[in-house]
């Protein structure tokens, strides 16, 4: 984390006033840093007129960002809070502390990483279950729609919670999907375009560079219209599926070069995040997939012809816990993706899951609304295997 002063805004700001209101420092968590920041971080430092959070500032209020501390004898200390934040848009680091603390929380919980970003930043996955049956949620593959990642995190967390006390997830079993299920969550497949949206890179070559490319598109606003990876390219069109046919379609609307969105790459999976998620699901067996996207209140359930058994009963069942409407993905985007992909080279049941309503990037004042939406279909994704 950045050092900070008084007059400072933005999301860093934002995770200042999110660390101190957890110590007990209760702040609107605004993202600027005025007198009323700079007064509770002194209080919480044990010194007056400290309006500087620097190094030493943030080493002690991480922990708080992670939900846990090392403690002297080298166990750790839980800090009684929800660690899942659904008031703070999410970056690179906030997902990674949050993914470090629910396996610190939940010590079943498993926590990794299926590769890294373009700027070598870390993509996140974790696993909670010891079933036989694999399934595997993502989000974020587009940089302004990182509002579905603390949907996939918000989701580890109750489930992890519910597994541990004995309880349900929704009218569900929680020890039952745990034995049954092996789910892999992937909450941030695009850490660096996620960074550039909100807030967290504004420095430097890869910025600059983005800079120059979102220069050459003024009908798409910078960065609030970037959905590409940090280099320009879409990651959900990077794909071998109908790559070929999505490149004719994105050329012939004039992104056939770096954009900040619809620009298929220079081939398929030639962007390190796209191929890190080819890689990970070869390296499994998942029975079904969910690609979390926004906005639009839509459950995309095929590829071309193809139609893996039950799952358009499923889809149907994802429309109606969740109000969304099912229909099939438009010509003009239905190619590359890595739904389509997914479909194609297993035929099993995937869907892309375009949440919410609005202009991207979603505020996350609406982030309830989405999440209550979805839970039918995030304990489903699962259930509607067994046909529960």
């Amino acid at each position: 984390m950045r050092n900070l002063y008084l007059g400072d805004s933005g999301i860093t700001v934002r995770y200042l006033q999110l660390a101190l209101s957890r110590a007990g420092y209760p702040l609107a968590l605004d993202g600027i840093f005025g007198e009323g920041t700079c007064a509770a971080l002194g209080r919480f430092l044990g010194r007056e007129n400290i309006c500087e959070a620097d190094t030493a500032a943030w080493e002690r209020l991480i922990p708080y960002l992670k939900g846990y501390e090392q403690t002297e004898d080298g166990g750790i200390r839980l800090f009684d809070v929800p660690l899942v934040s659904t008031e703070v848009p999410y970056t690179s680091v906030l997902t990674c502390y949050v993914a470090e603390g629910l396996a610190a929380r939940y010590p079943f919980l498993l926590r990794g990483s299926i590769g890294r970003s373009v700027m070598g930043r870390e993509i996140p996955y974790l696993q909670i279950g010891t079933g036989k049956t694999e399934v595997c949620y993502n989000a974020s593959f587009h940089a302004n729609e990182s509002i579905t990642t603390p949907i996939l995190l918000k989701f580890a967390e109750e489930f992890a919670e519910a597994y541990a006390s004995g309880g349900e997830i929704y009218g569900v079993s929680a020890r039952e999907l745990y034995e049954t299920y092996r789910l892999y969550l992937i909450p941030m497949v695009n850490p660096d375009g996620v960074d550039l949206v909100n807030g967290y890179l504004t420095t430097g070559s890869y910025y600059r560079q983005a800079k120059r490319i979102g220069q050459q598109y003024f009908a798409i606003p910078f960065p609030a219209g970037w959905k590409a990876n940090i280099e320009g390219t879409d990651l959900n069109l990077q794909f071998p599926a109908g790559w070929e046919t999505a490149k004719e379609i994105k050329f012939a609307l004039g992104f056939d070069s770096p954009a900040p969105r619809d620009y298929v790459g220079t081939g398929p999976l030639s962007a390190p995040e796209s191929a890190a998620m080819y890689r990970f699901t070869q390296e499994h067996d998942f029975a079904l997939i969910l690609a979390y996207h926004t906005q639009g209140e839509v459950i995309y359930w095929k590829y071309r012809d193809y139609e893996p058994e039950h799952s358009y009963e499923i889809a149907q069942y994802f429309g109606e816990v969740s109000g969304y409407m099912v229909e099939t993905t438009p010509a003009e985007s239905g190619n590359a993706g890595y739904k389509d992909w997914f479909i194609q080279d297993y035929n099993r049941p995937g869907y892309t899951i375009e949440a919410g309503l609005g202009v991207n990037p979603l505020p996350m004042d609406g982030f309830d609304a989405i999440y209550q939406a979805n839970t039918g279909i995030l304990t489903g994704g699962m259930t509607q295997l067994s046909g529960r």
